[in-house]
C-alpha cells in the first residue's frame, strides 16, 4: 500500500504562500485562486479535459451503471451510473514528486 504524506496544508496556508510568491495581498491571492479553481471547474463541468502541460489534466469521469454485491447481505445490487472529477498528474509533476524536490517558488521570466 502506498504511503500517504503526513504533512498537510489548508486553503488559508496555501493562500498565504501564494501571496508571498506573487507579491500580492492575501485578499488578491484568494481572488486569484478562486478564479483559477472556478475556471477549472467550469471547464470540467462542460465536459472539457483541461490539459495544463507539465502539471496535469482535469477531466470528468463517467461510470456506467453496473452490477455489484452488497457487502452486508452478499446479494446482488445495481450500482447507478455516476460522474466525478478526475485528475491525472503530468510528467513534470510526477518527476518532482519522485525526486522529492520542492518546486521553485518563482518562475524565471525570459
Amino acid at each position: 500500500m502506498a504511503k500517504k504524506s503526513t504533512k498537510k496544508a489548508n486553503k488559508t496556508e496555501f493562500i498565504e504562500k501564494l501571496s508571498v510568491v506573487l507579491g500580492t495581498s492575501k485578499l488578491q491571492s484568494e481572488k486569484i485562486l478562486g478564479s483559477v479553481l472556478d475556471t477549472i471547474m467550469d471547464y470540467v463541468v462542460k465536459d472539457y479535459t483541461l490539459n495544463l502541460t507539465g502539471f496535469g489534466s482535469f477531466y470528468k469521469a463517467e461510470r456506467k451503471e453496473r452490477q455489484g454485491i452488497n457487502p452486508k447481505t452478499k446479494g446482488k445490487m445495481l450500482i447507478k451510473a455516476s460522474k466525478s472529477a478526475g485528475f491525472r498528474a503530468g510528467n513534470k509533476f510526477k518527476a518532482a514528486v519522485r525526486a522529492e524536490k520542492e518546486k521553485p517558488t518563482k518562475s524565471k521570466s525570459k
